[in-house]
């Protein structure tokens, strides 16, 4: 596949988004509610003052921390409620580590770290969004594939046939095919010249 330009496999940078919403541990949950309105996402990651990735809050970890318990949104501070530490994953792993590590403990979404810094988030959601592109890949891969061994099967000389001649009825046991029929040798060269 490296022969036409295509990777062979997807990658997390691929799939990430970026940049990351993220916001101070101090800040509210209130402020974490109104950050992910305003930028249309389902979650937020929480970092310390040097701005490194300590945790993230997702709209679930607001409703069970946060509201289930009639806790007052603006008092409830971001160290509170978030999920710590930031499960991560380097920009060139593949879209299967990434679904592999998301599926085995059981969460939705991995911090992209790169040189440690956080340069993105890869989601399930983002994995099933490319899923369609995953399947096309495959299916022209296996195209190529099916196309270069036809080519390596035609190269390869036929192997003659015993059985009775199409165009002179008589028994021969190297017999090929020309043009649909199964003909002797003797055929074979009254055609040719």
């Amino acid at each position: 596949m490296s022969e036409i330009g295509l990777r062979p496999k997807m990658i997390v940078k691929d799939a990430m988004s970026s940049p990351v919403i993220t916001t101070d541990e101090e800040a509210s949950s209130n402020k974490v509610a109104q950050l992910m309105d305003a930028n249309k996402v389902g979650a937020v990651v929480v970092t310390n003052k040097e701005g490194k990735p300590l945790g993230i809050i997702t709209e679930r970890d607001l409703v069970i921390r946060v509201l289930s318990k009639n806790l007052t949104p603006n008092t409830v501070k971001a160290k509170d409620i978030m999920t710590a530490p930031l499960v991560t994953i380097e920009p060139e792993a593949t879209i299967s580590e990434a679904a592999r590590k998301m599926s085995s403990i059981s969460i939705r979404r991995l911090g992209v770290l790169y040189k440690g810094n956080l340069v993105g988030l890869i989601s399930s959601k983002d994995i099933l969004g490319i899923m369609p592109e995953l399947i096309e890949i495959i299916q022209e891969r296996s195209r190529i594939e099916s196309a270069s061994s036809s080519e390596e099967t035609e190269e390869v000389e036929e192997t003659p046939l015993s059985g009775y001649c199409d165009r002179c009825g008589v028994y021969s046991d190297n017999l090929k095919d020309v043009n649909g029929e199964n003909l002797c040798e003797d055929c074979r060269i009254e055609l040719e010249t």
